[in-house]
């Protein structure tokens, strides 16, 4: 409804697994070759993603790969069978340290990177893998691979003429939410705050289809199509200050989608969080990333770079957390 249907579905959702298919032991940490943090939490988050890791481990992507040079699928696949199959305690990430430019232009090596940033070009380095050998495809043909499949959504945006009630609608299509927690003690509030109608900025005057005027008018966004995994950071830098929001924010094991959803009937839709990844420091500039993920023997890990230790639930939930990562 609203979106636009693909011509050619590039991969078949059928065939995504949510469970892990093979339950093990946490894998090994990754070492830290100088600020390179960043890069080592959100490897071990997509690495413990179980659909990715499952697709992954399939080795499905490079048996049909015709891509010349770097390829991001390709070297995920590599770098997830190593880390989760290495009988070493630790390992060196090298090759995505190697081909980081071509991850994301602005990635220089051994200089403070943003995990957040690291994490979108990571996804779109993959997607553009996934689309190598698919030049043909309309964009919602493009938004059904293996990497929108798992991580995709959809937001609806419904503006709401005050006047006449007329609505129009709008749909985009994301792979990770950004929240703003200036105001807010938990993520349930944060959330619920942004599927709260807005009234629009009298300066971005909205003119109705149905009065042909200008009018006031309110706008509302809301989950319209759920991600099988879904991605969100809870934004620490204040864009008005440029400090640090070093604040608690609540956020629960289980989180239940329906009520923030365009259409709010229905069974629950449960996610359930698997990964965390945390900043330490003063400011957003400079400090450090570590992550909490939950392995495929269900237990809870820190995982510090080269460091893996066992956690309990209480401490993973109990973090100032920057990404958190839920799977349905």
């Amino acid at each position: 409804e609203g979106v636009a249907l693909p011509q050619r579905i590039a991969f078949p959702p059928e065939k995504i697994c949510m469970d892990w298919q093979q339950r093990q032991r946490p894998g090994a940490g990754l070492f830290n070759l100088g600020n390179t943090c960043y890069v080592n939490v959100i490897l071990q988050c997509l690495t413990y993603t179980p659909p990715l890791a499952n697709y992954l481990l399939s080795n499905e992507h490079s048996r049909s790969c015709q891509q010349q040079g770097f390829c991001m699928m390709c070297t995920m696949e590599a770098h997830v069978r190593k880390v989760l199959c290495s009988p070493a305690s630790a390992i060196l990430p090298g090759a995505v340290l190697r081909d980081l430019k071509f991850i994301g232009a602005e990635f220089e090596y051994g200089r403070q990177e943003n995990a957040y940033e690291f994490l979108r070009c990571t996804l779109r380095a993959m997607q553009r893998a996934c689309l190598s050998g698919h030049r043909d495809l309309d964009i919602s043909s493009q938004e059904t691979t293996i990497v929108h499949q798992i991580f995709g959504g959809f937001m609806k945006s419904r503006v709401t003429c005050l006047s006449c009630q007329a609505v129009v609608d709008s749909y985009k299509a994301f792979l990770d939410v950004s929240l703003d927690i200036r105001a807010a003690s938990s993520l349930t509030t944060v959330l619920q705050d942004c599927v709260t109608p807005k009234e629009l900025d009298q300066k971005k005057c909205f003119r109705c289809i149905k009065c042909k005027k200008k009018a006031a008018a309110s706008k509302r966004v809301t989950v319209h199509r759920a991600p099988r995994v879904l991605t969100l950071c809870l934004e620490r830098a204040d864009q008005q200050t440029g400090t640090k929001i070093s604040k608690f924010v609540e956020y629960p094991e289980y989180l239940d989608l329906r009520p923030y959803m365009s259409d709010t009937a229905g069974e629950p839709l449960l996610c359930s969080l698997y990964a965390i990844v945390v900043h330490s420091g003063d400011t957003c500039l400079e400090g450090h990333f570590l992550c909490y993920t939950k392995a495929s023997n269900g237990l809870w890990y820190k995982m510090d770079d080269e460091l893996v230790d066992s956690c309990d639930t209480h401490t993973a939930l109990g973090q100032q957390a920057y990404l958190l990562f839920y799977a349905r």
